[in-house]
């Protein structure tokens, strides 16, 4: 891809486990501006073991929620709303619901999907998927809060 990763271009020095640039032993989840989605491909590792050979529930929501910031980030770098002073990012996550609908493989890759339902500065929704083979196997709503520091 001859683009930049969201994540290198909005928040590269960021640690997060699991979309942080900066974090070597991170997920380092690269997700994409696609058509009408933000998109990432994931290899999973055999790490990620659920203890019966598929990719584990906590690793998918880790994948759901840190692809869902890439698609709030891009969001809030169209709408002009960055980080307020003294706040690392612009947006926080407040909740995320995640559903597991059917195992996700351990030995190949899986895509991500996320679409952006609502934006407004104090808030912003993002929708996710996590796709194997053509068929969604988790899903995750996650609420994102503007980061205000106290």
């Amino acid at each position: 891809m001859d683009q930049i990763a969201i994540q290198d271009r909005i928040f590269p020095m960021m640690t997060c486990f699991g979309c942080g640039p900066a974090n070597e032993r991170g997920l380092r989840l690269k997700s994409y501006v696609g058509d009408g989605c933000v998109t990432a491909t994931f290899m999973p590792w055999p790490e990620h073991d659920n203890g019966i050979g598929f990719l584990n529930g906590g690793i998918i929501a880790t994948l759901l929620d840190c692809h869902s910031a890439a698609g709030v980030m891009n969001e809030a770098s169209i709408q002009g709303w960055g980080p307020l002073p003294g706040a690392e990012l612009a947006y926080l996550t407040a909740g995320i619901d995640v559903r597991y609908l059917r195992p996700s493989p351990l030995d190949s890759p899986v895509e991500l999907r996320a679409v952006i339902v609502e934006a407004t500065e104090p808030e912003i929704v993002c929708e996710a998927q996590l796709l194997f083979d053509g068929k969604t196997r988790a899903t995750g709503r996650a609420v994102w809060k503007r980061w205000r520091p106290r």
